[in-house]
């Protein structure tokens, strides 16, 4: 039989503060429970002990409850309004018995009050506040508010005898108190048990624990070592990567005291009131590192503590400082840490990295394949999910999303399936794999918003590509195959190569050949033009460069396409100064391509050594760990129709050391091309591609493409708007329009070109 559900009904104001549970007469019949006997109520926020009683109008259904004495946490979320109903089944029964003895840990409001009450009075409030009220181990009776008392909630921490399930303070009963903390202190540890899940920062969370966490829980074994915790410590990464709910997370872990302040909250309007402000918030924690271990978190401090100079940042300056004073202030004996997040340590003062201030850097990266496979794996372990969805594939195409993108995708994910199944019952919704597909088309990473190079191109397939077979293998082996079969490449010693040339006629399909890469491969694709990085300002241009590439690494495995190279940068031997912008712009190139341009702000975890490491692990685990050690630098792909004027120094192995020439299609090239560009036209039954693909023999795939268009438009000015095909004959007078872009004299000069690099 189904068991009665309750309706929840706020408590009669009488009952506040007596922990009585009202109930019909079918319910206390069902439970065999007399008046006055004890009941435990099992809610989703947690447990409550309550007695029983009958309600004044004994109507049945219904439940009133009041939660003096709960688990930590439960009188809380009860009073947001809690579950709308409960099920019989959630009450049960207890066996309560007298207590002769109780201790108990008492939470006052501030420590001014902890240090001026006596104990003898926070003693008399916790017997007060605990008699008559039946208790056990771990549970909280909470005080009446009132700004008299100082006591806002008394702890069990262990009774005598000890109670199976509940006790009776009684008058006779002695209340020890052993534990005397402030509500500050005590919010933390009694929400250690609500875990704080990250994922994918295992490493992170592994140095921070070593740096923050292990001082602060075993301090006397650091003072014997010589040594003690580190001062300050910041955290470097991009947004939404995680870096606030990490400090949370450590905070709780540690037990410790968590303090968050940001830029505005400590600015003020008047001169000298930032520092003060800051002056109160040090002192707050310094109080509060006297009963255990605090962590003050400063969020965003690019935005406190700028870099000063500026002849107009002088508020600025005298906060930066103000921290600096205070920051050397902090003594060794003191249980404080103070921690600190930006995405933009290079605005920081320099004096605040050095050591005795942050002299700790801890850098979290954008999340590798791994790591977005592990944060979906957190975010939809609580969501109906459908076993046709792959999150390992969802985690190659999400390549650039943080933690924060991720979320916001299973969430678009969420709202896609509840408007496909608005007419369906809720506990009947999944989410789909089509779902999915629909969110990854409106959310985009956040890195991609504002970049430089960063385009949302259309995805292109090798089969919308006609011909050029051997072209689509070359680009396959150095594009695709390390990112997508890296255990070969250890095997054989092998490595992809740092950069490729496309070099070709126009209009043959370069541009197109490595936006067809970019989508096998599921990796960012960048797409640089001379247009966005020539600026008028000096070495503007320069910067821009470093910019993409430190986007590129930073949304690594990526691929950095640099159209029409020899536009961007020219042969220093051409050049008569040697000094001009494009010779800047090749020292710069030169750099990123060594590896000298990488900052160590840029980091994305330890490198590995993959010998010897992966045997337990399975064969989908171990090509997730090749693909993640593997896949961290950038391949850099240009394309250019004059590989004459580029720099010798750009052509030699290590940089662009993989050249491939595109040639126009040849005739079985071009038909495949013909076929491609008239999929979607209707075609007459007279039309023979063969003989089209003969007479365009100095066609290129644009000019083909240009072709079918001028015969489309060609059979609507015949036939009019009505017009049903594309005839023979208006592909015939096409040809008389459109003329071929290419010339002997071209192929002969690409030709020479290319046996330039044959070997021997």
């Amino acid at each position: 039989m189904e068991p009665a559900v309750l309706k929840l009904l706020p408590p009669d104001p009488g009952d506040q503060g007596t922990q009585r549970c009202r109930l019909g007469p079918a319910a206390l019949s069902a439970l065999g429970a007399k008046i006055g006997a004890p009941l435990s109520v099992a809610a989703p926020g947690g447990c409550c002990l309550c007695t029983a009683w009958p309600r004044a109008d004994l109507a049945d259904g219904f439940l009133q409850l009041d939660p003096k004495c709960a688990t930590p946490g439960f009188a809380a979320g009860w009073s947001r309004g809690g579950p709308a109903a409960l099920r019989l089944s959630c009450l049960r029964l207890l066996a309560g018995q007298r207590l002769r003895r109780a201790s108990v840990k008492v939470v006052v409001k501030s420590l001014a009050l902890k240090r001026a009450a006596p104990a003898a009075v926070l003693q008399e409030v916790a017997r007060e506040l605990l008699r008559n009220v039946y208790v056990a181990v771990g549970y909280v009776v909470e005080a009446a508010l009132s700004p008299v008392c100082p006591v806002v909630c008394v702890e069990v921490l262990s009774l005598d005898p000890p109670a199976e399930e509940a006790g009776l303070v009684t008058a006779k009963t002695s209340v020890h108190v052993k534990e005397v903390v402030t509500l500050e202190r005590y919010r933390p540890s009694s929400q250690a048990t609500q875990k704080v899940c990250v994922a994918g920062l295992d490493d992170v969370t592994r140095s921070l624990k070593e740096i923050v966490d292990w001082p602060l829980r075993f301090p006397q074994t650091f003072q014997k070592l010589g040594f003690s915790a580190p001062p300050g410590v910041l955290l470097v990464g991009p947004p939404g990567v995680g870096k606030t709910l990490l400090v949370k997370a450590l905070a709780r872990e540690a037990g410790a005291c968590l303090l968050c302040i940001s830029g505005p909250a400590v600015c003020g309007s008047r001169p000298g009131e930032s520092e003060e402000n800051l002056r109160a918030v040090f002192e707050q924690t310094r109080q509060m590192s006297r009963e255990g271990p605090t962590i003050l978190f400063i969020d965003e401090i690019d935005s406190l503590c700028p870099r000063r100079g500026g002849a107009n940042n002088a508020p600025e300056n005298r906060v930066v400082a103000q921290l600096l004073t205070l920051m050397d202030g902090i003594g060794g004996e003191n249980k404080m840490v103070i921690m600190a997040a930006t995405n933009r340590p290079d605005a920081l003062d320099p004096a605040l990295r050095r050591p005795g201030r942050f002299d700790r850097e801890v850098i979290i990266g954008t999340p590798t394949l791994k790591q977005r496979k592990s944060i979906l794996q957190l975010i939809t372990s609580n969501m109906p999910v459908s076993t046709d969805v792959d999150l390992l594939n969802l985690a190659e195409i999400t390549t650039g999303y943080v933690g924060a993108d991720l979320t916001a995708l299973c969430q678009e994910a969420a709202m896609r399936a509840v408007f496909r199944c608005s007419h369906m019952d809720l506990d009947q919704i999944l989410i789909n794999t089509a779902d999915f597909c629909e969110a990854f088309r409106k959310i985009r990473p956040s890195s991609f918003r504002s970049g430089i190079g960063l385009t949302d191109f259309r995805p292109v397939t090798w089969e919308q590509i006609g011909g050029l077979e051997d072209v689509k293998l070359k680009l396959k082996q150095s594009i695709e195959w390390p990112m997508k079969f890296p255990q070969a490449f250890v095997r054989m010693g092998l490595s992809h190569p740092k950069g490729i040339l496309l070099y070709g006629p126009s209009g043959c399909g370069k541009t197109t050949l490595v936006k067809a890469a970019a989508t096998s491969c599921h990796c960012s694709f960048l797409s640089v033009s001379a247009a966005d990085l020539f600026s008028p300002y000096v070495g503007d241009s320069e910067k821009i460069l470093a910019q993409v590439f430190r986007q590129a690494r930073a949304n690594a495995p990526a691929v950095v396409f640099l159209d029409e190279i020899d536009s961007i940068l020219g042969s220093r031997s051409l050049c008569k100064s040697g000094h001009g912008v494009p010779e800047r712009v090749l020292s710069v190139l030169l750099n990123e391509l060594d590896g000298v341009g990488l900052k160590v702000t840029e980091r994305r975890g330890s490198y590995k050594q993959l010998e010897g490491e992966c045997q337990e692990q399975n064969e989908k685990e171990q090509e997730l760990e090749f693909q993640e050690v593997l896949n961290k630098d950038v391949m850099v792909v240009a394309a250019t129709n004059r590989p004459d004027m580029l720099d010798d120094a750009l052509l030699r192995p290590g940089r662009l050391d993989k050249m491939i020439y595109i040639p126009p299609p040849d005739q079985k090239g071009r038909l495949s091309v013909f076929k491609i560009c008239t999929e979607k036209t209707p075609l007459a039954s007279d039309v023979s591609l063969e003989d089209l693909a003969v007479q365009t023999k100095l066609f290129s795939g644009a000019d083909i493409g240009n072709l079918c268009k001028e015969a489309g438009l060609l059979a609507l000015q015949e036939n009019g708007l009505e017009a049903t095909e594309v005839k023979h004959e208006h592909f015939i007078k096409s040809l008389k329009i459109v003329k071929p872009s290419l010339t002997l004299k071209d192929l002969d000069f690409y030709g020479k070109f290319y046996k330039q690099e044959l070997p021997a």
